[in-house]
């Protein structure tokens, strides 16, 4: 995994078409736009840790020595990153139209872990979902299966 997470930081973004990715890129780079949306609110609660840490291992399929990596991996280039479009370029890149709809929906789920919504965190999301090129018909239902999965009214 070490390996992998190293070949990702190396690669240059620039690849084949959609769908030639690995796991493991889609799994950092959704990671790190989960933890922008986390912490748009100034810090990041421990129950969106604990909602990214359960987004990751039960979307990606991977378990928790994995999950502790790709988020370990996924903070490092949160903190890296100028700015957000690294992350969007690579999945616009890469990945496909129903990837894209449920990376918005798991960053619903993150916005809406803590139980409270800020400004920030919407604006976030709204913000991918354009840029990621997702419907507002998609974005609306990603949202709303977010809301009911997290019993948020």
């Amino acid at each position: 995994m070490i390996n992998r997470l190293k070949e990702f930081f190396t690669r240059e973004s620039a690849k084949n078409g959609p769908s030639k990715h690995s796991p493991d890129e889609l799994h950092i780079a959704a990671a790190g736009l989960m933890i922008e949306a986390a912490s748009m609110d100034g810090h990041i609660d421990e129950s969106e840790r604990e909602q990214i840490a359960d987004l990751v291992g039960r979307h990606f399929n991977v378990g928790p020595d994995e999950v502790a990596e790709i988020i370990a991996a996924g903070e490092k280039k949160a903190q890296d990153a100028v700015d957000i479009y690294g992350f969007l370029r690579l999945i616009n890149t890469h990945f496909d139209e129903a990837e894209r709809v449920l990376l918005v929906e798991m960053l619903w789920e993150v916005a809406y872990a803590d139980g409270v919504l800020h400004d920030h965190e919407a604006a976030l999301v709204r913000r991918v979902t354009g840029l990621l090129g997702v419907t507002d018909r998609d974005a609306g239902s990603a949202r709303k299966r977010a809301m009911t999965r997290l019993g948020v009214d």
